[in-house]
């Protein structure tokens, strides 16, 4: 009786294996019948601004379900395309990655249409500790002096949300290290290109790092050295004006004003020899 048991579990486990194995070997055949389509890939990091060759580029089955949109099948379609933002190895190259066809590599490639990028002179604090890395977004701010009145020192923002495009030479955005440097270059558009020329000419600078998701607008007016202290500033002079002047008319059907009586003539006798003579002035 044991011994019937016993073949009966055997027999069980042996079916439940078979099972098993048939099973997984029908889910091995689904997955590998499954339809995927060959798409380019990088085959190592590509930092923003470079130039695609042959050697950064390979092929990998992709689902065709999942395919992304803008993605190239053959290689020779990049040849001499430019990456306007970084590629990570194994990720798929896309058409909203690339710059127009014709764009030669550098800087220039990753700025965006209609922007300008200027270049401003930095040190440890100017440039946030070396914090403003590429890819981040700064706030400028100015210290100057005013034209006009005695406490003419003021310190105001004078750019907001500017993208930082490269730090000294570099233009990689995968670091995250601080990085103290010489030079920040900045993306701006015409008119701020201007503000900050003239805004680096007439004081200092300082960049301001914010978050990256912090779009909203600064309402400062910026602070004056008097209102930074709490000095109160002196009452103005009170201006006393001078009465209006009266001008007095003459009304038609009135009097006119009397004539003043001419003065009294003056008289001296003059004798010059033995001869009288009067002479009135």
């Amino acid at each position: 009786m044991r011994n019937m048991k016993a073949i009966g579990l055997l027999i069980l486990a042996l079916v439940t294996g078979l099972a098993a194995a048939v099973y997984a070997a029908g889910w091995v055949a689904q997955r590998g019948s499954l339809a995927s389509t060959k798409v380019v890939v990088a085959a190592v990091d590509i930092e923003l601004g470079s130039r695609v060759l042959p050697q950064m580029l390979t092929v990998a089955d992709w689902p065709t379900g999942s395919v992304p949109a803008g993605t190239f099948k053959d290689a020779k379609e990049l040849q001499d395309r430019v990456v306007k933002t970084s590629v990570l190895r194994g990720e798929a190259i896309l058409e909203r990655k690339l710059s127009p066809a014709g764009t030669k590599g550098g800087l220039s490639a990753v700025i965006a249409e209609g922007k300008r990028a200027m270049t401003v002179r930095v040190n440890d604090v100017v440039g946030v500790a070396g914090f403003a890395l590429p890819g981040n977004y700064v706030d400028v701010m100015v210290n100057t002096q005013k034209e006009h009145g005695k406490d003419g020192q003021v310190s105001m923002t004078v750019l907001e949300q500017v993208l930082v495009l490269a730090v000294a030479q570099e233009a990689g955005r995968d670091e995250t290290k601080p990085k103290v440097v010489s030079a920040v270059t900045l993306e701006l558009t015409p008119a701020d290109a201007e503000k900050l020329d003239l805004a680096r000419s007439v004081g200092s600078l300082s960049l301001v790092l914010r978050n990256q998701l912090d779009k909203q607008p600064i309402m400062t007016t910026g602070v004056t050295r008097a209102e930074l202290l709490g000095i109160k500033q002196p009452a103005a002079p009170m201006v006393v004006k001078a009465p209006p002047a009266v001008i007095r008319t003459r009304v038609m059907g009135a009097p006119a004003a009397m004539p003043r009586p001419e003065p009294a003539p003056i008289c001296v006798e003059v004798i010059r020899n033995g001869t009288r003579a009067n002479n009135c002035f």
